[in-house]
């Protein structure tokens, strides 16, 4: 699973070259399978033993993973599915493999992957996804993107009713990137019922493009706040959908630059396994004090704080400072665009991104 554009199906045809493939973002074969579902179990029957067979796209038609499954038992035939929505996976309460299948995700590129070529000033302007990296007029592709998910994975789908509505919706909801998603105001500046924008933020996570990080709730001498954090899956999503194009404005560059150490962290748990889970902390009664990113491993816990600012200053330090007798907190750390590797009297690490990029990539936090 991953978001369109993420590089999914490229992926597949570069390590299954010789897969028999259902392409469902074809609309002929799309159409043909929707109108005579038949036709996949016939397909099916004419390919070889222990051949690799893969079906892209499966939310399209949920309903082929019986087939699926009945195959790969009595055929023995082996499956990769691929897809940017769970969200009619899950609604249509589908034969989800018994258990039987193994989840994979793929996230937008990280800076390991493009070498050389990575730019963090690029990334944050236009973001990571590979089909906007690889684009030569990537603000315009971006744009494209946009109304490409509107058309197609929103109408195309059904998913919702509204589409104006839902059009009006999309860049409210990409003010909240970094922050706790205020429904009510939403709703009002969009013009629509509190129940139904609470749906709207949902269908973004089931789809792949937004995720909500939770707070922490230890057993501390202060409540933790209860409400999660909301974030998209990459920058240049966040600023198309605010119809942002050209230089970083000031007032953005924080949010992105946190945006896209989640992004990083996100997908090294996925590929790297850095970490159980992530959190983010925040003691109750004090807003202006809070930890970005609390990464859970084992009993381990370390601090990450996201900081946009060119030069290092110990202002920074105040979250970290006071998350330090947290139970299990065994490191701290601060990442910033550019700069010295430092290291502070009371031992928290300050990183340049890249060389915070480096540890996560050969994990090691």
């Amino acid at each position: 699973m991953g978001p369109r554009g993420s590089g999914k199906s490229t992926w597949l045809r570069a390590t299954f070259p010789d897969a028999y493939v259902f392409d469902l973002l074809s609309e002929e074969t799309y159409q043909r399978l929707l109108a005579m579902p038949n036709f996949f179990a016939d397909e099916l029957r004419a390919v070889s033993s222990e051949k690799w067979v893969i079906v892209d796209e499966v939310q399209r038609l949920p309903g082929l993973l019986n087939e699926v499954h009945r195959f790969s038992e009595e055929k023995r035939l082996r499956f990769v599915l691929c897809g940017s929505s769970a969200r009619k996976l899950k609604r249509a309460g589908v034969n989800l493999l018994a258990g039987r299948a193994l989840h994979r995700s793929m996230h937008p590129f990280v800076p390991e992957e493009l070498g050389i070529q990575f730019s963090l000033e690029e990334a944050l302007r236009c973001g990571l996804l590979p089909i906007i990296w690889d684009s030569t007029a990537k603000e315009d592709t971006l744009a494209a993107y946009a109304q490409l998910y509107l058309k197609e994975e929103i109408q195309a789908e059904a998913l919702v009713r509204n589409l104006p509505g839902f059009a009006r919706f999309l860049p409210l909801a990409a003010l909240f990137h970094g922050q706790t998603v205020n429904v009510v105001n939403i709703a009002r500046e969009a013009g629509l019922a509190r129940t139904t924008v609470a749906g709207y933020l949902d269908i973004l996570v089931e789809t792949l493009l937004c995720f909500r990080l939770p707070a922490y709730e230890a057993k501390l001498r202060v409540r933790e706040r209860k409400l999660p954090k909301w974030y998209w899956c990459d920058p240049g999503i966040v600023r198309a959908m605010k119809r942002s194009t050209g230089s970083i404005a000031p007032e953005e560059r924080g949010v992105l630059f946190e945006g896209l150490v989640a992004q990083l962290l996100r997908a090294y748990k996925d590929y790297r396994s850095i970490c159980d889970e992530i959190y983010y902390w925040a003691p109750s009664g004090r807003s202006e004090t809070e930890v970005d990113f609390l990464l859970v491993r084992g009993d381990d816990l370390i601090a990450v704080e996201a900081k946009s600012g060119q030069t290092f200053t110990d202002t920074w330090c105040k979250g970290l400072r006071a998350v330090a007798q947290l139970k299990g907190l065994c490191r701290r750390i601060i990442v910033y665009p550019r700069g010295p590797v430092l290291r502070t009297e009371d031992g928290i690490d300050v990183f340049p991104f890249q060389h915070f990029s480096d540890q996560l990539a050969g994990n090691n936090l």
